[in-house]
This record gives structure tokens, sequence and C-alpha cells, in this order.
């Protein structure tokens, strides 16, 4: 079967999009590390601390972000020794685990998400019109709801 593949146009825009995704990861984990933060570490901290009791299965967690079950534990584990969250077993499903957030990682998520936030709208949101925000958050909402669908 011959591969099908991208024309010039698919390329540009599938290239600019991972350029842009791995460069501004990179650069919102440089501004975190001064808080003591890896990009990683804000995404769990920023997920819990939007939540009402501050806490997730780990199995939901890492789907949520994309990990492996492997990855979202050591990750996890990780974040427990430095304080910032705490494993605890499910009540109902006893090889099941939460992951709560602790007060090191509220006031971890505290210090460091108004200079995320700004770094966030300096390198980003303040660079698009409302039309290409729309639009871009429109096509990776339609991406997500795919790959969500291959995870079930």
């Amino acid at each position: 079967m011959k591969p099908l593949w991208l024309s010039a146009r698919q390329r540009e825009a599938w290239r600019n999009l991972a350029l842009m995704q791995l460069q501004l990861q990179a650069q919102l984990s440089r501004e975190l590390s001064l808080h003591g933060l890896s990009y990683q570490d804000y995404l769990v901290l920023a997920s819990l601390s939007e939540r009402d009791d501050g806490r997730e299965r780990i199995v939901e967690l890492g789907r949520e972000l994309g990990w492996e079950k492997s990855r979202a534990s050591h990750h996890i584990s990780r974040m427990c020794e430095r304080g910032l969250v705490e494993k605890q077993r499910c009540p109902t499903d006893q090889r099941g685990l939460f992951v709560n957030l602790t007060p090191e990682g509220r006031r971890a998520i505290a210090a460091a998400a108004p200079g995320h936030v700004a770094s966030v709208r300096r390198h980003f949101i303040d660079l698009l019109s409302d039309r290409q925000l729309a639009t871009m958050n429109a096509a990776a909402v339609t991406v997500l709801d795919h790959l969500a669908a291959l995870a079930t």
C-alpha cells in the first residue's frame, strides 16, 4: 500500500504546530523552573487545584495528561517525595489510588500561577486574534475528542 504523503501545505502546518508546541513548552519550563517546578509538575498541580477537593485518581489524571500509567505513577511519586502531592488509597477500590494536593502543593501553584499565566499571555494568547484563538481551540477540541475516543 502506497503511503498517502502530506502535501507541502499540510507538512508545513504539522511541522509548525509541532515546533510551536515544543518551543512553547521549553520556554514555559524555563520560567517555571524559577519556582522549582517542571512543566509537568505544573500541569499536575493546576489540574488538582481546579478540583473542589484537590484530588483525582492517578489513572484519570494520567489519562487527562496523555501519560501512560507508569509515567503518571512515577511522576506522582517524585512529586510526593517533594511534598507537593500525596497518594491515598481509594476507599471503594483497594487497587485504586488518589493523588491529593498538599498545602505545600497549593503554595507552589499559588506562587507559580501568576507568572505562568503572564507567560502564556506573552508567548501565546496576546500574539493571536480572537478569531485565531477560536480556530485553534476548535481544531484542538476536534483532535482531543478523537484521541479520547481511541482511549476508551
